[in-house]
Parts: C-alpha cells; structure tokens; sequence
C-alpha cells in the first residue's frame, strides 16, 4: 500500500462518519424486539473500524436510563476486541433495558448534532441481529468494504525461521479492504504439524474461521469450513499468520505487512510477534 493510500486511510479512520441504510433492522434483547426500523444509521466512530448501528431513539423499544458523559479515549485504533465502552468522541452512554434484562452503557449518544436523535447500540450486548430476515453476526457489514478471492499459479513458500510450513503454485489469493493479501494453500500442500486450537472467531464477510498452531506458534493457521457466499472460493483451504512469518512469491520474499490494522488484528486474535 502506498503512502498516500495509508494516509489517506489513516484519515478517513480519525473521522466520525455515519450512513443511513434501507436495510430493515431488527435488534432483539431478552426475548423482546427492541428495535425494528428502516431508518438505521451505519456509525463509524473515530478510530474504530467497524461500523456499529445507531437507531432512531423513537424506534428504540426499551428503558433508556442515562448512565453518564464520555470521555474520549482509547487505543490508536479500536478493533472489534475493543469494548463499545470505549468511545472516541464525546457522548452519554445509556443503559438499556428490556424483558427483564439491563445491559449497562450498552447505549452511546453522540454529541454530534446530526445523531442527536440516535441511539448507537452495543452490538454485542443485544441477543440477536437481524438485517431483513437474516442474522447478524460479528457486527454490522461495511457497505464498503469488499472480499476478492482469486485461483492463482503464483509459487507460495512459507517458512518459520527457515523451517518450511507450506508451499504451493496454486494458492487462492484473498485481497480484502483495508487488510494484506492473503494466501490461502490446500491443506495437503502444508508439510507443518498442525495442531487444532480452541479458538473460533468469526468475520461477517467471510464467516467462522477455525485455528490450527504449529510447534513454535499458537493459532497462527486458520481456515473457513464452511464460509459465507463472498468467501466460497477458499472453502477448506489454510491461511498462515504471514505478518509474523517468512513468505516468499514466485521466488520473492515478501515485506512483512505492517500498520496499525494488522497490529490491532494481532491483538486482537492473540498472535505472537
């Protein structure tokens, strides 16, 4: 990624963005719906990089109870293991209730004067998402946000400290906004012993991802089972941590991905430099 793209991109990060949506958007909190509305707006918070939803408070069917100001603050970037408690513009967080269930600071009310009459919610604190009549998972779809998988006959080698894990001339490459090329190998063409992790994440663009560990670094394989529509491609094949590993292409060694979201991914999903 050039310069002038990461800058442009770092800005875009520092800015508080939102965008309404047509989507029908249900949230559900114990067994009650509490929100069921297709006047929702995609909120972007300043360094978060997911976006979150905000729903008219008029539409919102729960107790709202004030739960005090915000104090900007946070990390550089605010990944999705980042509480929503964290916020990085000023606001009121609320707590909501609904159906014998009180979820503290749950609610966030911007100062900014065009979400004044919003609520953004805690993905995570409600029991249930739902854009039209499918379910969430994760936290909302970035409308610009995009997952390319492509067949390749690049020659892929990826090593550990000089020891071989994985080589292959027919990987798939995955170029997705925002992040690295990643390489994903057939599980036949990886010579390394792995072993299964008990870690599970999910992606709502690509779906559930389990974890594999090699002898000298845990959950640093991961693979898709069974991914979602956008991501087919890569069904059952592995993908390697290759921000912490050695990979060469077509004879190349490549640059080690860098930059605060590959940084904050590490974070987030425990891998060791």
């Amino acid at each position: 990624m050039s310069t002038r793209m990461r800058d442009a991109m770092g800005q875009r990060f520092k800015e508080l963005r939102h965008e309404p949506t047509e989507k029908r958007v249900r949230a559900v909190l114990g067994d009650e719906t509490i929100v069921d509305t297709t006047d929702a707006v995609l909120v972007w918070e300043p360094r978060r990089i997911t976006p979150t939803y905000a729903v008219p408070a008029a539409d919102l069917r729960a107790s709202v109870t004030p739960a005090g100001p915000v104090t900007p603050g946070g990390p550089g970037l605010l990944h999705p293991g980042i509480p929503f408690s964290v916020h990085s513009t000023p606001g009121a967080a609320v707590s909501i209730s609904a159906g014998g269930v009180e979820r503290p600071e749950a609610g966030f009310r911007p100062d900014d004067p065009d979400l004044r009459d919003y609520v953004v919610l805690d993905f995570d604190a409600m029991d249930q998402w739902l854009e039209e009549d499918e379910e969430l998972h994760g936290h909302p779809r970035d409308p610009y946000h995009r997952v390319d998988a492509r067949a390749s006959s690049r020659h892929v080698r990826i090593e550990d400290g000089g020891v071989l894990l994985a080589e292959t001339t027919r990987p798939v490459l995955v170029f997705e906004t925002n992040l690295p090329v990643r390489f994903y190998l057939p599980r036949e063409d990886v010579v390394a012993d792995l072993t299964p992790s008990d870690q599970l994440t999910y992606c709502p663009y690509k779906g559930q991802a389990s974890y594999w560990s090699t002898a000298s670094r845990p959950n640093v394989v991961w693979s898709y089972q069974q991914p979602l529509p956008d991501a087919r491609p890569i069904a059952g094949l592995v993908a390697f941590w290759d921000d912490v590993l050695d990979v060469s292409v077509d004879g190349k060694l490549r640059e080690r991905p860098g930059g605060a979201i590959v940084r904050s991914m590490r974070e987030e999903f425990g891998v060791e430099s």
